[in-house]
């Protein structure tokens, strides 16, 4: 059980403070890792697409497993030092794997901006938190943009990374899983792209990150739609176009609580893009019952934390009671 409240603190300690830049994060050495491990594979491996498929496979079993084998490592060593020192190190990696207070803090630097008019700042702040180009973005599409990342995130983010160490820890290996699932995810968001670069290379990456999101993300979408009723939102149109829309995406995942999000607050979402200069036709998730508002910024943002809150419950009751029937 001291997974649990391992998680329950990392939990309270992320809401507080999220990632603050001065302290160091798993997820900045993970992507130096992946970098170097990058450059030094496509070195030792032809440019085709078997030896970049194959190198990239190689990447990814290093990093996931290396990142998980490290982790529980150092928690081993310290457990021998001290059990209060692997329960505080394990607090600490507990709350590294969560993102919702950045998640916040980041869209909600959209906001300000756009309140004021100030479209070109709106303009820069968004481009942080999302890949499409921004340039030419009206204020709406900035605030739509900002509230796709919100809602695809609360997966990724939140509840997988949940998912995963209450997962571990029925087996003591909280810690272990949730730096296992910020690999994948990581090496996801560097390599798993449809571009010329990682076509191959990165195929590994994106399916594993598909694989291992694809549980997390329907329940996510789930939670959205009940956080979406306890808030006083539409939660019956969050449900019903969750069920119309959640598979309206090019990944399996993304729209699970996009769908959510949009029938909640009763709009559209995703819909063409530009990319690198090129416009991406992607089908639109909702109903244009209304246009995006600036202010559905912040309800997304409280959409995202209930759900969080929905998730830590739901997820720690589970992983406790498993742990009493099973007497671990």
């Amino acid at each position: 059980m001291t997974a649990i409240l391992a998680i329950f603190l990392g939990f309270l300690l992320d809401c507080m403070f999220g990632d603050p830049h001065w302290l160091p994060h798993p997820v900045r050495w993970m992507g130096k890792a992946i970098s170097l491990l990058e450059r030094w594979l496509r070195k030792g491996f032809p440019a085709t697409e078997i030896g970049e498929r194959i190198a990239g496979t190689l990447l990814w079993l290093v990093v996931a497993g290396g990142s998980f084998a490290i982790t529980m490592g150092v928690l081993l060593v310290c457990g021998q030092v001290s059990p209060w020192l692997r329960f505080a190190l394990e607090v600490l990696i507990c709350y590294q794997t969560l993102a919702a207070r950045s998640l916040m803090v980041e869209s909600m630097k959209v906001y300000p901006p756009l309140l004021s008019g100030d479209l070109p700042g709106a303009r820069r702040a968004v481009s942080m938190i999302v890949g499409r180009d921004t340039e030419n973005l009206t204020g709406e599409q900035v605030a739509k943009a900002a509230v796709e990342t919100v809602a695809e995130n609360t997966s990724d983010g939140v509840i997988a990374p949940l998912f995963y160490l209450v997962l571990g820890g029925i087996f003591g290996m909280a810690a272990p899983m949730g730096i296992f699932y910020k690999a994948v995810n990581t090496m996801d968001s560097m390599l798993g792209y449809k571009n010329s670069r990682y076509l191959y290379f990165g195929r590994t990456a994106a399916k594993m990150d598909d694989l291992f999101n694809f549980l997390p993300a329907r329940l996510s979408g789930l939670l959205m739609v009940w956080a979406s009723f306890l808030l006083g939102m539409d939660g019956k149109n969050a449900w019903r176009i969750f069920r119309r829309d959640r598979l309206k995406h090019a990944s399996p995942n993304s729209a699970q609580t996009e769908s959510a999000c949009a029938g909640a607050l009763g709009v559209q979402l995703a819909g063409d893009a530009y990319y690198f200069g090129r416009l991406v036709q992607k089908p639109t998730i909702g109903d244009p019952l209304r246009p995006v508002e600036y202010e559905d910024i912040r309800r997304a943002n409280r959409l995202m934390y209930l759900t969080a809150v929905l998730g830590l419950l739901l997820l720690s009751l589970c992983g406790g009671g498993i742990i009493a029937l099973l007497g671990i």
